[in-house]
């Protein structure tokens, strides 16, 4: 198919489809597998709700502070512009950098080959197929979203729906069938032991993350300034209340003992438990579904990165890189890298520790960004354009101390990680100044 340089991005995504990629992308396994690692760390069920609880309302604080940015600033590639236009390109670069190069590839690797983990453990298969299932699934989603731009978004609203249905299930099971009432127990050997607070919340915060990739699509938005912060806001807000059903739903169902020991099996005993054996592997279909559905956020959403870079002649191969097909509008080199890379590091090395090395750097860009809110508002004299944080400068600056929580807890249990992740940043300087001296002379393209 013939490409051209001055094709556009369509411009086409309205509200359900942002907010269907919102919660598509979040919403993985997470929310079926957590609770009772949550109720360990807390050792009780009141306080397990409560950092569910806590670790939403860090996250909506988070999003309605970059909300802000993203109304101001509602081009393709999120974070990576938010960087480049409050700090300069340099910084813009590092925080593109190190998505593109690390984080994109690899937690994509990651989510991938936990779904060939399950697919090989669902169908009873040889371990061999792990790897094999994870490839030729992110392949098949690569493909979707290298069509229209429409295509990735319809996949991701069907996705979300079907997801939703077993989520809605155990929440109204919970509710109106459950028993048990775990609600006010305590698991004193385990609080003993283990109880930590705060790493259950840092556990919670983790759940939500994701959200902030819709960014990456601001140029494909329509009215973004008005759709973008209502759909980070409403998405997060539902997350919020989904991941509190659940988590309510099988504390009224299971006691406090039971879900301790079954440990990631709880939900699925659960749904054993109520539905019998096909109730258990409708769980596990709807975790399947769930997982797919979030691959197709981060595969839509990453390749956006990549075009905005190489449109500002910061990547190498920019030429290519920075192309859109000329029939369906959508980066296609772009795409087609991030599955090469993805498919080399499943292969080659443990995503998961390469995915948990990008915290402590990704979570440092985000408070450079949430910081961005108050110097934006000082170069305006002042005041806001377009959408403002609701609650500033409150709500900003509790989402900068709960994002450094974040941080500063990686910091201190990883430094090992948060090192090497200081070290590929470093490796992308001289790339950097290499690229930004071959094309000193090359006006750079607007990224819309």
């Amino acid at each position: 198919m013939k490409e051209t340089s001055t094709v556009g991005l369509n411009r086409s995504l309205g509200l359900w489809s942002a907010l269907s990629l919102v919660i598509g992308t979040v919403i993985g396994s997470g929310i079926f597998f957590k609770q009772a690692s949550v109720l360990q760390m807390t050792g009780s069920t009141n306080l397990a709700l409560l950092a569910w609880l806590l670790g939403g309302l860090i996250t909506l604080a988070d999003g309605l502070t970059l909300s802000e940015i993203g109304a101001q600033i509602p081009h393709t590639g999120g974070l990576y512009q938010y960087m480049t236009h409050i700090y300069g390109e340099f910084w813009g670069f590092m925080s593109g950098w190190m998505q593109v190069i690390v984080y994109a590839p690899s937690i994509v690797g990651s989510i991938a080959g936990y779904l060939g983990l399950l697919m090989v453990n669902f169908f009873g298969v040889s371990s061999f197929w792990k790897a094999p299932i994870a490839i030729v699934t992110i392949v098949l989603i690569a493909v979707l979203n290298m069509l229209e731009n429409r295509y990735g978004a319809t996949f991701a609203i069907v996705t979300t729906i079907c997801k939703l249905v077993p989520i809605v299930v155990i929440i109204g099971f919970g509710l109106f069938f459950g028993h048990e009432s775990a609600l006010g127990e305590t698991i004193t050997s385990v609080h003993q032991s283990m109880g930590n607070f705060g790493v259950a919340v840092l556990g919670t915060i983790f759940a939500y993350d994701g959200w902030i990739l819709i960014t990456n699509l601001g140029g494909e938005i329509k009215h973004p300034e008005k759709l973008l912060p209502l759909a980070i806001i409403l998405g997060i807000s539902i997350i919020i209340v989904l991941y509190l059903g659940v988590t309510y739903g099988i504390f009224r169902s299971m006691s406090a003992t039971r879900i301790n020991a079954l440990g990631e099996n709880a939900t699925a005993y659960f749904a054993t438990s109520a539905f019998g054996v096909w109730g258990g592997r409708l769980i596990n279909i709807g975790i399947m579904i769930s997982i797919i559905g979030a691959l197709n956020g981060k595969i839509m959403s990453f390749p956006r990165i990549y075009y905005a870079m190489a449109a500002k002649h910061q990547l190498p191969f920019a030429k290519h890189l920075g192309r859109l097909n000329a029939k369906t509008h959508t980066p296609v080199v772009a795409t087609l890298t991030l599955l090469g890379l993805t498919a080399a590091m499943i292969l080659t090395i443990d995503t998961d520790r390469l995915s948990e090395l990008c915290i402590f750097v990704m979570y440092s860009f985000y408070i450079a960004a949430f910081v961005g809110v108050f110097i934006l508002r000082r170069r305006h004299g002042g005041q806001p354009r377009g959408f403002h944080t609701p609650g500033y400068p409150v709500v900003p600056i509790f989402a900068i101390v709960g994002t450094g929580f974040v941080v500063i807890s990686e910091l201190f249990s990883d430094f090992t990680g948060a090192a090497a992740s200081m070290v590929v940043i470093a490796l992308g300087m001289p790339l950097y100044f290499y690229l930004k001296r071959k094309y000193r002379d090359t006006h750079d393209p607007d990224v819309i």
